[in-house]
């Protein structure tokens, strides 16, 4: 049985998991930055591959974060039309769903796009 803390629960973790993303989004770009100065700037071969690991780790996270980010939009859905279906359609927290919904889904547009 859903329950509004469920919502809340797996709103705040679809939250979450976008902010992660955009994150490791970040530290992507910075850490390719960061690389190729260093290979600008003729670093040490070690240091220069310890680098580019650094920045590999950071590209792997990505991918991970879209698919978890996909299971719990996919959880926060069904408790949603969960909630749905016991007719409690309004609330501070079903609003903040559906707008977590429609902007996770947008971000998964502009990524496929």
């Amino acid at each position: 049985m859903a329950t509004v803390r469920n919502l809340k629960i797996k709103t705040s973790t679809c939250k979450r998991i976008v902010k992660e993303l955009h994150s490791y989004e970040n530290e992507v770009q910075r850490e390719a930055a960061k690389t190729a100065d260093m290979k600008e700037k003729g670093a040490d071969p070690y240091d220069l591959k310890q680098q580019e690991n650094v920045l590999a780790e950071s590209r792997m996270m990505i991918p991970d974060c879209h698919k978890r980010l996909e299971a719990s939009l996919a959880d926060l859905k069904a408790t949603l039309a969960e909630l749905e279906e016991a007719k409690e359609k309004e609330g501070l927290e079903v609003e903040e769903a559906h707008s977590t919904i429609t902007e996770v889904e947008k971000l998964f547009e502009t990524t496929e796009a």
